[in-house]
């Protein structure tokens, strides 16, 4: 199930051992190489520390929060040795700049949807600029539709102009 990031963040991490909250979650890791949500950066409930929740240490989803066995998969990010490189890279993707191949300013990305099953994002929101918004909206991109990230922007493949053209079947 697709769902869009306001409902992945600022929730809580609830313990099923004690049944209580143990963190809330402030942001998402992604791997801009493949844009997958690798786990959350969360703060720990007791000490206010900045702790990292893996994916695939999440038992289920509730609408109250994410539910882990205990507080111990809750770890420090220099403990996550095959994660270095992504948390290095501190990406973001809110807020970055799209552009597409042909050079063509888009917007920005305003919000994405993450399939729940594989936290892979499926889908970027970008908002357009002042002019563009009152012609045309924000646009939705699909993950098939980008070209490359970069650290400074996202590049998708060009966007078509007038109306939709008929699809015409190759020859074989």
């Amino acid at each position: 199930m697709l769902q869009l990031s306001a409902h992945l963040l600022n929730k809580s991490v609830l313990s099923l051992r004690t049944g209580t909250p143990i963190a809330t979650i402030t942001g998402p890791v992604i791997n801009p190489n493949n844009l997958k949500i690798e786990g959350f950066y969360c703060e720990d409930r007791f000490d206010k520390k900045e702790l990292i929740l893996l994916y695939q240490d999440i038992r289920d989803m509730l609408p109250q929060g994410y539910v882990v066995n205990d507080h111990d998969v809750l770890v420090e990010a220099t403990e996550l040795v095959r994660l270095k490189d992504v948390l290095d890279l501190n990406f973001m993707l809110l807020g970055k700049p799209v552009v597409t191949v042909s050079g063509e300013k888009v917007g920005k990305v305003s919000d994405y949807a993450a399939e729940t099953e594989t936290m892979f994002i499926q889908k970027i929101y970008v908002a357009q600029s002042l002019l563009k918004s009152f012609t045309g909206g924000s646009l939705s991109i699909d993950r098939t539709q980008i070209n490359e990230i970069t650290p400074k922007r996202i590049v998708i493949n060009d966007l078509m102009k007038g109306s939709p053209a008929a699809a015409t079947a190759p020859v074989m």
